[in-house]
């Protein structure tokens, strides 16, 4: 090994060190909760079956009839969205706001009966699904998972090059030397797992990113974009449609984040400035036009239905699909019944159907079972890789010191090392000011109290 090569080595692995210690507890967190989520479409059924299921019958009501149902049980709750029947015998769903609480309540549609109701954000989906987001602690939470997951990426790049065998023979980098013992095996257990699962991890790492709230917003505004004429005689608000989206529920496709919420203007010349941006929404149309309407434009099941909130808000019709091919948002007016957006895959450019694939692959929806057994495997493999991880720090660890990886400072830096630091630090601007903090923590702390008198000898 070259003296430029070595240098480069030593600085990978210790940097490799310093993401480890910082992600582990991250990929930890996430590989869970995602193992959570990733299965509930089987755990729904199991933990809610008296809420989500109904014996058919031959009429069903109609969504004003079920509407009428919901603020007679609850009259003074907020209706905001109602899910209509996915199925003949799947029950239908209201989201409001109770006593300063999301609340979902779940009604037969075919006798009317109010079968219950759950908080909406603190049951086991929504809340895995908002650690898994922002650690259940808002903008800070989202930040952290971002922070973490821009790691992830030095994490496994870093380690790539550990691994890379250098004339090694193929035991200990393609398969574990199971006979061996202690620090060895779990050197193997580690080095051979994170190179199997690297590739799953990287998709898995930046897919999860594009839902963040910086680097996610950034990459949407460079990539999600429409042609502009698809907006050109439709009345626009200055919201967006990602506010239908929060860290517990998803309602619009990542795709239509960026897009303009537009307005309903069926009377708008009786209205005045204030009116039209504030007080509540009285819509002249029913509930049940606007599922027709859904239906005739052939929205697949599963969508929701946002009520608007405002005198010139909208109802938004959307499904984030399983399979994003069939993602649709429909923005209607809420006095005309006028479709004023209706987007589809086909409206997606590249980026945006390479993303949404991304997310659902992500996810475990795309292909069924076959997906969710992936990303078991991916999510099991990456628990192994950081509980091994920490095994080999631990054992390797000296008596009274960090074992941070010593810097060798007799030899010169391969700029390799310095180039993908920066290119890391640029795509991923929270990893960069990350970098120069850590950097200056290991010059002025670690290196002092605990890299000093540690071996230079050995390997991850």
């Amino acid at each position: 090994m070259t003296t430029q090569k070595l240098s480069f080595y030593n600085l990978a692995w210790r940097w490799h060190f310093y993401a480890g210690l910082f992600v582990a507890p991250f990929m930890v967190l996430l590989a869970l909760t995602g193992i959570i989520y990733l299965f509930k479409p089987q755990l729904d059924p199991l933990m809610y079956a008296d809420l989500l299921n109904v014996t058919a019958a031959e009429h069903a009501l109609s969504a004003d009839e079920l509407l009428q149902r919901a603020k007679t049980a609850y009259p003074q709750a907020a209706i905001s969205k109602y899910l209509p029947p996915v199925d003949a015998t799947s029950s239908a769903q209201f989201v409001m706001q109770k006593d300063g609480s999301e609340v979902t309540l779940f009604i037969d549609p075919y006798r009317g009966i109010v079968l219950g109701e759950q908080d909406a954000k603190y049951n086991l989906q929504a809340i895995a699904r908002a650690l898994h987001g922002e650690l259940m602690v808002g903008t800070l939470g989202d930040r952290l998972i971002e922070l973490a997951a821009g790691w992830g990426v030095m994490l496994v790049v870093s380690g790539l090059y550990l691994w890379w065998p250098r004339g090694k023979s193929s035991a200990g980098v393609l398969w574990p030397r199971l006979q061996s013992r202690g620090r060895l095996f779990w050197r193997d257990l580690h080095a051979v797992v994170g190179f199997w699962g690297a590739a799953f991890l990287l998709v898995m790492l930046l897919s999860g990113m594009t839902w963040t709230g910086f680097w996610g917003k950034q990459y949407a505004q460079l990539w999600n974009t429409f042609p502009a004429a698809m907006w050109t005689d439709v009345p626009q608000s200055d919201q967006q449609a990602r506010m239908l989206n929060s860290a517990s529920q998803q309602t619009v496709p990542w795709a239509m984040e960026n897009t303009p919420m537009p307005m309903s203007g069926g009377h708008a010349e009786h209205m005045n400035h204030d009116a039209m941006h504030s007080g509540p929404a009285a819509p002249t149309i029913r509930l049940q036009q606007v599922v027709d309407l859904a239906t005739i434009r052939k929205v697949e099941p599963g969508y929701s239905i946002t009520f608007p909130t405002t005198a010139t808000g909208v109802f938004t019709v959307a499904v984030f699909a399983n399979d994003p091919r069939n993602d649709a948002t429909l923005h209607i007016d809420q006095y005309t019944g006028k479709v004023l957006a209706d987007v589809r895959w086909q409206h997606y450019n590249l980026v945006a159907r390479a993303t949404e694939t991304g997310v659902m692959l992500h996810e475990g929806k795309m292909f069924g079972w076959v997906n969710q057994l992936i990303v078991l495997l991916i999510c099991l493999m990456i628990l192994l890789s950081a509980i091994s991880g920490v095994v080999i720090w631990w054992k390797r660890r000296p008596q009274g010191g960090l074992g941070v990886p010593p810097l060798r400072h007799d030899l010169p830096k391969w700029k390799t090392a310095m180039v993908i630091m920066l290119g890391l630090a640029i795509i991923f601007p929270l990893v960069g000011a990350s970098l120069i903090l850590v950097w200056v923590l290991d010059r002025l702390v670690l290196s002092r109290f605990f890299g000093q008198g540690e071996s230079a000898s050995g390997s991850v």
